[in-house]
């Protein structure tokens, strides 16, 4: 049987969350036969994952999807006011401005991206990237059932179930992956192994709709945190009101002791506490739905296996603080998609596709520990507004808090310590920013040294064309006279040779060697003009140096010089191209 009837489809994906939905649309716009499956009905049903960080709108945008769902989304602007206060309707005890939108730190996030923030529920989210991947011809298949699969040498086959009809059935496919979420049965089968805990807390959600724009409108958030002795249980010690649909549809979420067994979500109860955090006993409330959640704090050191990946939450588990979830897994996706794409192609050799696992592991890792970190950085504040062993606990402490003498001062200065350490969950840009990907599709800059970070690197971007690093984004001017950053001349699917007008042996080797998957920018050209001077002082190379930037937009090698002649530089293009992407066949003799 000849190949082309072999595979049915290019990659399976299992799962339509974040990671498989963002795949898909990836591969679809890559050009690959991409088949996806979802064992519901539909997408997501619940608001779960929300915040929408720099690094995910970068990938909306590359796939051209990004003014899509900001039409959708809450804007920047009214994300960042984060409030802890006695109540909704209460008096307030402190404020933080959070996700980038305060003054100090606005410069910073708008000069790291050519994307600001958004806040987009997981239930919009998704069917945005489902359309958008469907009518770029990826395949879709609800109400199916993984069940298996086995893989060889040349491919996977998967057997499925129709939940419908009950009928299995097999689909032969190239590559297979598991985005199948915390419970992933893809990983269960390929016997990747999780490090560290599963539900070692858990958390109450009610998800509600009432007109609180009375309270929220004048300070425009999407997280406030309420701080009562009723619902002081849990880990984190607060209530939380999360407003969903600016300012009639919210969640309400507490902590709660699982040794205990489920928390009461009686309509009785539930109403009360809903009253309870926004302060108002009178409250319209329509309950929606009622759910609980648990605090994982594992993840997968390992995310493949021969033919067949996952990402996304089967291999990083944690709670939304930080909000980190979704946004890894489109990142997942990204890196993952033009891999596939390019062995599919035919343009790498598939130990390409061995980089996938060495880039992203160490940053699940990474954003695992910080969410969890997140939840235990609200102690310092609770040991401000709380006295533990009084009568009520609250009460005590925030007098305390406001008291004129020595022992008030010295708890509003811990109370300043306290907010700054929070920082670290919703103003850490360089933790979003800062990931360098280290694995052989990166060659490293045998003259750069160690890279040494001139601030923290979690709360600031340090841009840099160090190979493994997001190229930096600056404004440049495009044909049109109109603004173009430069990770918009950069990825969309190919390999960028980026120089500027001294670079000209560069260019004239990247533009003669015509390969598919290879574009030129000249940045000084036009639909390119450095007229700001911005790409002058970020680039770290002389204007006749050339980089190599990944679809990824990640920088994969780059000489700081001038190439001796167009020969020199299609020599040396070719040896990293021939690295990079596993394709001896690409490297010139020596």
């Amino acid at each position: 049987m000849s190949q082309a009837f072999e595979y049915q489809t290019d990659v399976l994906v299992i799962g339509t969350g974040p990671m498989g939905a963002t795949t898909a649309l990836a591969l679809a716009t890559h050009g690959l036969r991409v088949h996806v499956v979802n064992r519901f009905n539909w997408t997501a049903n619940s608001p779960r994952a929300h915040i929408t960080n720099q690094r995910a709108m970068e990938v909306l945008r590359d796939l051209g999807v990004e003014e899509e769902a900001r039409h959708i989304a809450t804007p920047w602007e009214w994300m960042g006011d984060t409030l802890f206060t006695t109540s909704l309707a209460g008096p307030e005890i402190a404020r933080l401005r959070t996700w980038g939108t305060g003054d100090e730190r606005k410069g910073d996030y708008m000069q790291g991206s050519p994307c600001p923030l958004m806040d987009l529920t997981q239930e919009k989210m998704e069917p945005v990237l489902v359309k958008n991947a469907a009518e770029r011809g990826a395949v879709f298949s609800f109400n199916t059932e993984y069940l298996s699969h086995e893989q060889d040498a040349d491919g996977v086959t998967v057997r499925l179930r129709d939940e419908k009809s009950g009928r299995e059935y097999t689909v032969r496919a190239r590559y297979l992956l598991g985005a199948d979420g915390a419970r992933s049965k893809v990983m269960d089968d390929l016997g990747l192994k999780l490090e560290g805990q599963l539900a070692r807390a858990a958390t109450a959600y009610v998800i509600f709709r009432a007109d609180l724009a009375r309270y929220a409108a004048h300070r425009p958030s999407i997280l406030y945190w309420i701080v009562t002795s009723d619902t002081a249980f849990g880990e984190i010690g607060m209530g939380l009101l999360r407003c969903i649909e600016p300012w009639k549809k919210w969640i309400a979420g507490w902590g709660y002791d699982m040794s205990r067994g489920e928390p009461d979500f009686s309509p009785e109860e539930v109403k009360r506490k809903v009253r309870l955090l926004v302060g108002d006993p009178d409250l319209e409330i329509d309950i929606q739905a009622a759910s609980t959640w648990y605090v994982n704090q594992a993840h997968a050191p390992v995310y493949s296996k021969g033919r067949v990946f996952c990402g996304g939450d089967a291999v990083h588990r944690h709670p939304p603080s930080s909000g980190l979830g979704s946004n890894t897994c489109m990142q997942d996706a990204f890196n993952l998609a033009w891999k596939l794409a390019f062995v599919v192609k035919g343009y790498a050799g598939p130990r390409l596709l061995d980089s996938y696992s060495l880039e992203r592991a160490p940053v699940g890792a990474q954003i695992v520990a910080r969410a969890n970190q997140s939840r235990l950085d609200y102690g310092p504040l609770n040991r401000c507004f709380r006295d533990e062993g009084a009568a009520d606990p609250v009460a005590a402490g925030l007098e305390k808090l406001a008291d004129p003498g020595p022992e008030g001062a010295a708890r509003r200065d811990a109370l300043a310590k306290a907010l700054d350490l929070k920082n670290y969950e919703f103003n850490a840009q360089g933790l979003e920013l800062n990931q360098r990907c280290v694995s052989d599709a990166v060659i490293p800059d045998p003259d750069a040294g160690e890279e040494v970070f001139a601030r923290d690197p979690q709360l600031y971007l340090q841009p840099t064309t160090r190979p493994g690093a997001k190229l930096p984004h600056v404004w440049l001017v495009g044909e049109d006279g109109r603004r173009i950053s430069t990770l918009d001349v950069v990825g969309k699917g190919r390999y960028s040779l980026v120089t500027g007008i001294a670079g000209h042996a560069w260019a004239d080797a990247a533009q003669a060697m015509d390969l598919p998957y290879l574009r030129t920018v000249v940045i000084g050209r036009p639909g390119a003009l450095d007229l700001y001077s911005r790409w002058h002082a970020v680039r770290e190379i002389d204007e006749a140096g050339a980089l190599l930037v990944r679809p990824d937009g990640v920088v994969a090698w780059r000489h700081a010089r001038a190439a001796a002649d167009a020969g020199e530089a299609r020599h040396k293009l070719r040896q990293a191209l021939a690295m990079l992407l596993d394709h001896p066949s690409q490297a010139e003799p020596t």
